[in-house]
């Protein structure tokens, strides 16, 4: 901890003391005589009251993970040495909370609060993906005339995942992976295995009619080898990229080319996802294997936060290869490439859109309707 230190208005205070002493010595006078005086009352009193200021203890509410863009709220809460209640009276300080160039504490510069007097709370948002770090606290004490201040570092961390920053897929690529003959989808119909609650994107013709009838719900068949053939494998490495003049240059192009793999590899499995098709993704770090019920979910976006440049280890067969550089991602899937900007470009535009089942329209439904009787479909 450091000793207490003049602020600027300490620094005038004692300038003013200094030059009215000095016109007392020169000429006298009781006025001037209380100015000192009360000057110096004031210094003693803020230096004492900063003086004894002990460091308390600082115990921070943990940010929930979450994508690049997202913010949250973040508490400090002071108490006293070891956990114990906060002991000392409550004293004016500025509280900084240290965080990592990932992060990006919103609004004004720390103004004073009361330690001791209530949690102290700040909006931090996700501007890039990783382990992002909080701490540690910076306290700048002060007393309640503002002459002197006191620095105190309480040494509390914690960390938060951002996630990729994602974004939507165009609905025409995603329909070509989950065609009769496409991938995901195996074109061989195996036994009838059981019924199952329908899942957008079921055929109509899996629907079974007399099962509907008895619940609230559509239930379709479902066959035995419906498990394994949806799913999607998605494999994604970085290029070499070499620009840049020396190797902070090439670093920071390999980092760029991450960051995009990560992002295209996160919006293409959530799309999925959202659409009941597992994802298989193999990335250079690693790699996780989620399903539409959220099961690794969270390993898979944390496997896509944390990857690095680079290829995976090993050669698996890809039904979705991703390869980035430091300006785009290249796909190919069906034998067709495509770029991610494209895809990206695609359904922001709202091409391909009509008729999926996951564009929401005035007049759509997520549930195909009942044949009529004499076995056609309603228009």
């Amino acid at each position: 901890m450091r000793s207490p230190t003049l602020t600027r208005r300490g620094r005038i205070v004692v300038v003013v003391c200094v030059l009215a002493t000095a016109l007392a010595l020169a000429g006298g006078g009781g006025a001037i005589n209380a100015v000192i005086l009360s000057g110096l009352v004031a210094l003693a009193a803020g230096y004492l009251q900063v003086a004894r200021v002990d460091r308390p203890e600082a115990v921070r509410s943990r940010p929930a993970d979450g994508f690049v863009g997202e913010r949250r709220t973040v508490s400090l809460t002071f108490e006293g040495a070891h956990g114990t209640a906060f002991g000392q009276s409550p004293f004016l300080a500025r509280v900084t909370d240290v965080v990592d160039d990932g992060l990006t504490i919103l609004g004004r510069e720390p103004s004073l609060t009361t330690i001791g007097g209530g949690p102290v709370s700040y909006t931090v948002e996700y501007v890039s993906r990783g382990r992002r770090r909080f701490g540690p606290v910076r306290i700048e004490a002060t007393d309640v005339f503002g002459l002197f201040v006191r620095e105190l570092v309480v040494d509390e961390r914690t960390t938060a995942i951002a996630y990729p920053e994602r974004h939507p897929i165009s609905p025409r690529f995603r329909r070509g992976l989950y065609a009769e003959e496409g991938i995901g989808r195996s074109p061989q119909r195996e036994a009838f295995d059981r019924l199952r609650e329908y899942a957008r994107g079921d055929s109509l013709r899996d629907v079974h009619w007399p099962a509907t009838a008895k619940h609230d719900e559509l239930v379709v068949k479902a066959f035995s080898a419906e498990r394994e053939r949806r799913r999607v494998t998605i494999v994604g490495r970085t290029v070499d990229t070499g620009n840049g003049p020396g190797g902070e240059g090439i670093a920071a192009a390999d980092e760029a080319a991450a960051d995009l793999l990560a992002s295209a590899a996160v919006s293409l499995s959530l799309a999925f996802l959202s659409d009941g098709v597992s994802v298989d993704l193999r990335l250079p770090d690693g790699s996780a294997v989620a399903h539409p019920d959220s099961t690794g979910r969270r390993e898979l976006l944390e496997l896509a936060a944390l990857t690095g440049p680079g290829a995976p280890s090993d050669g698996a067969k890809a039904d979705v290869r991703l390869v980035a550089d430091d300006t785009d991602v290249r796909l190919h899937a069906n034998g067709r490439p495509t770029s991610f900007t494209a895809l990206r470009s695609e359904a922001t535009d709202g091409s391909g859109a009509r008729d999926d089942p996951t564009t929401p329209t005035r007049n759509r439904t997520d549930r195909p309707r009942a044949p009529l009787a004499d076995g056609g479909e309603r228009r």
